[in-house]
């Protein structure tokens, strides 16, 4: 148990299942999924079958009824795979699309996306961010208007991961004619509803082993019952699972650094110029030091916010500075690492090239650092 009280030897369990799994059924498919521009949809439902989409989830919704930790396990193992792009994905399955149901869902709605979900039958996505709207939640157009016993939903959203494929997405949409955050709320919809259709799948510089699409709704029409939480309280709920989100970022982004420091100082202990190991030259060496130094503050800072928001608390100054902090430190270690890799590291036959493309996400998804930062400093009443 390295970190106490995080962790406990069941936690050790799972890691070292987790790590089996990515060492035997991700690792060796990911150049191909890369090239490909997705994963297949059967690891989703082969992790399904081995309780890895709902491990801190109930037991009555299908979860292994694990706690927070677990979650994290999970981030820090699935980054190890040597490409972003598929453990995002897993994340919305996990941590963005689903806990909106589990937390504001009714029996029903758990019923027929929740479940599913976690077996990996079905392929969630998130649906916020809009093409003039991205950290401006208050700010989306995508309207929602009541017709009959339910309601017609029109517009436009954009980054959306899994979107090419998803089953169905968790959706921001304003219900009323009010500015601002009021009347924005959340709905459920089945991507195979008439109107619903895929704009454009998005070429992106990293994180390619995942699918990425601009989704259109054009006069979709939903029953009543596909209406998620109450009515008007959709900027509050999405709040809400933005902090989940920017949690598990912190987390897989730590986890990154930390692999992409461990192939550098490998690298670094073997490859050999003026007649030894790069690694013993005094400016390599710090390097390494300095590398470790800043991976471990801010893995320290996650795991102490992270055990907060499994106690129920959402400290949202918190999370933001963990969110912001790891992902400017992992794009920062990944960096460094490129460099003691030199040419090599330029080079698409190393694994480094690869994590530094993806790894630049990490400060823009979820919240970018600027918007972490404003975030921030008005929690500090500036």
């Amino acid at each position: 148990m390295p970190y106490p009280p995080y962790f406990t030897e069941e936690h050790d369990r799972l890691r070292e299942s987790v790590r089996r799994f990515v060492e035997k059924e991700v690792k060796p498919y990911v150049d191909q999924w890369e090239e490909q521009g997705e994963f297949p949809k059967s690891i989703l439902r082969r992790m399904g079958e081995l309780g890895f989409l709902g491990l801190r989830y109930p037991e009555e919704v299908g979860g292994q009824g694990g706690d927070y930790f677990s979650s994290i396990v999970m981030a820090e193992e699935l980054a190890r795979c040597g490409a972003g792009g598929f453990p995002m994905a897993v994340a919305v399955q996990t941590e963005m699309a689903t806990p909106p149901i589990l937390q504001f869902g009714t029996p029903e709605q758990k019923k027929q996306f929740l479940e599913p979900a976690l077996r990996g039958e079905k392929l969630a996505c998130l649906g916020i961010t809009e093409p003039d709207h991205g950290s401006d939640v208050a700010g989306i157009e995508t309207r929602a208007r009541r017709e009959g016993d339910g309601w017609v939903i029109r517009g436009r959203k954009l980054f959306i991961t899994n979107g090419p494929r998803a089953d169905f997405i968790t959706l921001v949409a304003r219900t009323s004619d009010e500015s601002g955050y009021r009347g924005i709320s959340l709905f459920l919809v089945e991507m195979d509803r008439p109107g619903v259709s895929v704009g454009r799948k998005l070429d992106k510089v990293g994180m390619r082993s995942s699918d990425t699409a601009e989704l259109v709704f054009d006069d979709v029409w939903v029953p009543a019952d596909r209406l998620l939480g109450e009515e008007g309280k959709g900027f509050y709920q999405i709040m809400w699972e933005l902090q989940g989100e920017r949690m598990i970022a912190a987390a897989g982004a730590v986890a990154t650094a930390q692999y992409a420091y461990e192939l550098a100082l490998a690298y670094a202990q073997e490859r050999r110029q003026f007649g030894r190991p790069i690694a013993g030259f005094q400016v390599m060496s710090h390097l390494l030091a300095e590398m470790a130094v800043e991976i471990e503050a801010c893995r320290q800072l996650t795991y102490s916010v992270a055990w907060r928001f499994a106690r129920g608390e959402v400290p949202s100054k918190e999370i933001s500075m963990a969110k912001l902090a790891a992902s400017q430190t992992a794009f920062w270690v990944v960096d460094r690492a490129l460099q003691i890799f030199g040419g090599n590291g330029y080079m698409a036959e190393y694994p480094i090239e690869r994590l530094w493309r993806d790894v630049r996400l990490n400060r823009i998804g979820a919240g970018t650092d600027e918007i972490m930062k404003e975030i921030i400093s008005k929690e500090m009443g500036l």
